[in-house]
């Protein structure tokens, strides 16, 4: 029986408005750089990919907001460099527009939720689920949802910056399942990121349901994809 369902966050329940691109540009107007919306969110997977993973194993507490930022510093330079937008900006100035755009996607609104998810998450619980996150995102994550107000939803926030560990690592999993004392047989995890989130999912044990609202992802084995979240439900008292 499915105890627990488990969702990642961005691209899975929420999304940036208008699209990263289109914030990064709006901010760096504000310092008098001109930069391709277009071209940033063209450069923006390459950089997060290249980046160091979001987890520091054996760090103090203490450190991980600023190691967070580290990485988000990295990735942001790249961008704009891959979009040869760095060069407008005067000495110094790059990281005081680091500063503002970090603080800037901390506000909930520069994102939107998906039309699918609280209708999916009242469902989810009306079948006596309870329901936690599993993200790669940085501690950020906690204000979002606060603000966008879908932070009560979820009984356990388990981030790989805390943690020490990104998916697919199924360290990350087994954390998540500890803080509610359930099996991996007992849980779903619900992701946008065929290999981060279904395979992850997978291979920690956990069902692995891969949300592919555009259709752009193939079948994966012992992978259930869905292109809304509202099937969840059924997948749910199925599993039940």
């Amino acid at each position: 029986m499915t105890k627990v369902v488990f969702f990642d966050v961005a691209g899975t329940l929420i999304r940036v408005r208008d699209g990263v691109g289109a914030q990064y540009a709006r901010v760096a107007a504000r310092f008098d750089v001109t930069a391709d919306p277009a071209t940033l969110a063209r450069e923006f997977p390459r950089a997060f990919r290249a980046a160091p993973p979001m987890a520091f194993p054996g760090a103090p507490a203490s450190t991980v907001p600023q190691r967070e930022r580290e990485v988000w510093r990295g990735i942001v330079r790249e961008v704009f460099a891959g979009a040869g937008a760095l060069p407008q900006f005067a000495p110094g100035a790059f990281d005081a527009y680091f500063d503002a755009v970090y603080r800037h996607f901390e506000e909930a609104t520069v994102w939107e939720v998906f039309s699918d998810v609280e209708p999916t998450l009242e469902a989810l619980r009306a079948r006596g689920c309870t329901l936690g996150i599993v993200s790669n995102f940085d501690s950020r994550v906690v204000r979002i949802l606060e603000g966008l107000g879908l932070a009560a939803w979820f009984a356990s926030v388990t981030l790989s910056s805390v943690v020490g560990a990104t998916k697919p690592d199924p360290a990350i999993f087994a954390r998540a399942l500890a803080r509610h004392g359930v099996g991996p047989a007992q849980a779903l995890h619900v992701g946008d990121a065929p290999e981060e989130d279904a395979d992850g999912a997978r291979a920690a044990g956990l069902g692995a349901v891969l949300i592919d609202r555009g259709g752009r992802h193939p079948d994966r084995p012992g992978v259930v994809r869905v292109t809304s979240l509202t099937a969840l439900p059924d997948l749910v008292r199925s599993a039940g």
